[in-house]
C-alpha cells in the first residue's frame, strides 16, 4: 500500500484494488486495517475512473466516416458504434 496512485498506471491500480477488495471481502482484516484499506480502495477507485473518463473522452473526439477517416465528434456510448 505504498505506492502512491497518481504515477500509477491504470491496470496497476485496477490490479491494487482488486487485492484490496479481496482482503476486505475476506473478513480476516483488523477493523483499523479494513478502515485504512477501504480509503486506499476509495484512492483506487477515483484514479480508475479518472483514467476510464479520460480515455472515453478521446475516444468522443473521433468517430470514423467512410472510408475510416475522422469525420465527426459523438458520445462514446452513442448507439452504432
Amino acid at each position: 500500500m505504498s505506492e502512491s496512485t497518481p504515477g500509477m498506471s491504470f491496470e496497476d491500480a485496477l490490479k491494487a484494488l482488486e487485492d484490496v477488495v479481496r482482503k476486505l471481502e475476506s473478513g480476516e482484516v483488523p477493523l483499523d486495517e479494513s478502515i485504512t484499506l477501504y480509503e486506499r480502495g476509495e484512492e483506487l477507485r477515483k484514479l480508475c475512473q479518472a483514467r476510464l473518463d479520460a480515455a472515453s473522452a478521446r475516444i468522443e473526439k473521433i468517430v470514423a466516416g467512410a472510408g475510416g477517416q475522422p469525420a465527426a465528434t459523438a458520445p462514446f456510448d452513442e448507439p452504432g458504434l
